[in-house]
């Protein structure tokens, strides 16, 4: 299952970003031979919170058993918190569970040690950027 979110209002009445993050999904979905279920989509909501419709609507299909596998473009269209990035991998993408994480960007997967380094790091980094934005602003 592939999610997408913009941030503003206004970026999701353009569509652009919309529209070029669910091409990459399923750009990516086919080369990688994965199966898109549905492709979520969060219009105008922050990645300070997992309080989104569209994130929780992925998440319960994840438990559901409808979908194995969240798919994204980048992490910071997931979220910009190292605490819920911690809170996400605990419950939905740690060792043992059959749901996997696919950053298309990032290329990241889960899966792997190696990947699981590389969420991390880039999930600091996204915090620091949100953070920077919110004190320029």
């Amino acid at each position: 299952m592939g999610y997408v979110r913009v941030s503003t209002d206004k970026q999701a009445q353009e569509g652009v970003s919309l529209e070029a993050q669910q091409v990459r999904i399923r750009a990516h979905c086919v080369s990688q031979d994965i199966e898109l279920v549905d492709l979520v989509v969060d219009e105008g909501a922050s990645a300070k919170s997992l309080d989104r419709p569209g994130l929780q609507r992925a998440l319960a299909m994840l438990t559901s058993g409808t979908a194995q596998a969240l798919v994204i473009v980048k992490l910071d269209r997931l979220t910009r918190s190292v605490k819920d990035l911690g809170f996400l991998c605990d419950t939905y993408f740690r060792e043992g569970l059959p749901y996997s994480l696919v950053s298309v960007s990032d290329t990241i997967d889960t899966r792997s040690a190696s990947g699981k380094l590389m969420l991390n790091v880039l999930m600091s980094v996204a915090q620091w950027e949100r953070e920077a934005l919110s004190e320029r602003t």
